[in-house]
């Protein structure tokens, strides 16, 4: 299990990974992800997240991402029940080189 936090900034989502050699704008979470951060959050401007890519993870509590498709060159579209959400290649840095077939999320207080 890995935690991160999440940062809203002038309206908009940030992850917040201090070893990322890219852009700022890269670490933007939108088509999705900004509104289930707003939802995690409690429409609050920080939000931290553990999160699994364990296959065999039941630990109660978390919500799981179910990857759906592919979008090449740089994303995935994964759902939460019916919320459509597309995360882009920075999930790739996060978990490793992959987009995972699910990812178990749990806000952490």
């Amino acid at each position: 299990m890995k935690n991160y936090t999440f940062n809203k900034e002038q309206g908009n989502w940030y992850i917040d990974l201090p070893n990322w050699t890219g852009t700022k704008g890269e670490l933007q979470m939108v088509a999705g992800a900004d509104t289930l951060l707003d939802q995690l959050s409690n429409n609050g401007t920080t939000v931290n997240v553990t999160l699994s890519t364990d296959k065999a993870f039941s630990t109660p509590g978390f919500q799981t991402l179910k990857r759906i498709v592919k979008t090449p060159p740089n994303g995935c579209i994964y759902h939460l029940g019916f919320t459509p959400v597309w995360l882009c290649n920075v999930t790739k840095f996060v978990f490793d080189g992959l987009f995972p077939r699910q990812i178990h999320f749990k806000v952490v207080y």
